[in-house]
């Protein structure tokens, strides 16, 4: 693949966070990620367009791949594979089942969520019933390995503490700081911060915007810009392969995120 497809693979994803931008402004974050893979797909085709008027020699030809295993490369929908994950059914499987129609019960009632049936209420009771599927007919190496250790042991205590450390920041900010005084006397500049922080590998950062955003201290503007620069941990495997190559694709997308923020900024979004 070419340097620009994974400009924009970079520009489309929006790291951990994405999982809170759906919980806390579900209806900003599905028009922020539609916008963000269009862009990424333009992105993608000025990037190489510029590679080439520039004569910019990519380090590497890609990315390191992740390993394939062809022996889950079946269709896992069946009586057999269904038996052969319950007999007997491992603790993880156990504990996510447990776990997720907990969740649903609780959404499906109303305990949680929104009190009445609308597309939010919607859209995380389908999720939560593909995620049941998934927890059901998942082979165990994928449960274990994928669902498990990485994304359960790896991400999730940090969406958690990141979560909470945005929130103390903003509410200590504008407890003490004249945190909402300052953002709209100096606008511009938090959206060249937003910018910045961006460059940074990694998505905690990007919550402080989110949470600023949806509780109406930035404009949508300074949301876009932040979410164009920042990758989540994308770029840590293309780090360790190719720090020139890292180089140019975070350069560009910070030079998008800017252009194209400050743009909607300009015109008053």
């Amino acid at each position: 693949i070419s340097l620009g497809a994974i400009v924009g693979c970079m520009i489309a994803t929006s790291g951990d966070e994405a999982f809170v931008m759906l919980a806390k402004i579900p209806q900003t974050a599905i028009w922020l990620t539609i916008i963000l893979f269009l862009l990424g797909i333009f992105a993608a085709w000025i990037a190489d367009s510029l590679l080439n008027i520039f004569h910019i020699v990519p380090s590497i030809s890609c990315c390191p791949v992740q390993t394939f295993h062809p022996e889950e490369n079946k269709f896992m929908f069946t009586y057999n594979n269904l038996k052969t994950n319950f007999t007997p059914v491992s603790f993880h499987r156990f504990l996510l089942l447990l776990l997720i129609t907990s969740a649903l019960f609780l959404f499906l009632t109303a305990k949680i969520g929104p009190p009445h049936w609308n597309w939010v209420r919607v859209t995380f009771a389908i999720l939560l019933f593909i995620s049941l599927g998934i927890a059901i007919f998942a082979s165990e190496h994928y449960l274990e390995v994928h669902l498990w250790q990485h994304i359960i042991q790896k991400h999730l205590w940090r969406i958690f503490l990141w979560t909470f450390l945005a929130l103390v920041l903003i509410k200590f900010g504008l407890t003490h700081w004249h945190l909402a005084a300052f953002i709209k006397t100096h606008l511009s500049w938090v959206l060249i911060l937003s910018a910045l922080i961006g460059i940074i590998p990694e998505s905690g950062p990007h919550f402080v915007f989110v949470f600023l955003y949806a509780q109406g201290f930035i404009p949508f503007s300074v949301l876009l810009t932040s979410s164009i620069v920042q990758d989540g941990h994308g770029m840590l495997p293309m780090l360790s392969a190719s720090l020139k190559d890292s180089f140019w694709i975070k350069l560009f997308n910070f030079s998008l995120g800017l252009f194209i923020g400050g743009i909607l900024y300009l015109l008053g979004y």
